[in-house]
């Protein structure tokens, strides 16, 4: 499989690494649309995004979003708020076909349409 965030998880492509564990890996984007930018990812390739979602994967993206939790305290995040996004398919922005969430903060950032 040709995917980009495999290989980010599996370290062929070099990226800004703030956690990794059995099963998840968290980097910084490397475009950040805010102040902190960073996504968390399935290390493996369970989904391509969230249309395909179903009660095997709950797991994966519970630990995820617990993850998430923890980085945003230690990033600070907690107080001034942040934003967990997760694009599903083209037309909704989604580039890359691996399931994963933007998490987005360290200042305001707007409204969303």
């Amino acid at each position: 499989m040709d995917c980009l965030f495999c290989k980010i998880a599996a370290g062929e492509i070099p990226s800004k690494k703030i956690y990794e564990d059995e099963t998840v890996y968290a980097f910084y984007d490397i475009q950040p649309a805010a102040p902190v930018h960073f996504l968390v990812i399935p290390k493996a390739h369970v989904m391509d995004s969230c249309a395909q979602a179903d009660e095997s994967g709950a797991q994966i993206v519970g630990h995820i979003f617990q993850v998430i939790a923890q980085l945003a305290r230690q990033l600070g995040l907690e107080e001034g708020g942040y934003r967990v996004v997760t694009n599903c398919g083209e037309n909704a922005g989604q580039t890359v076909r691996h399931i994963h969430f933007h998490v987005l903060g360290g200042g305001p950032l707007g409204t969303m349409a």
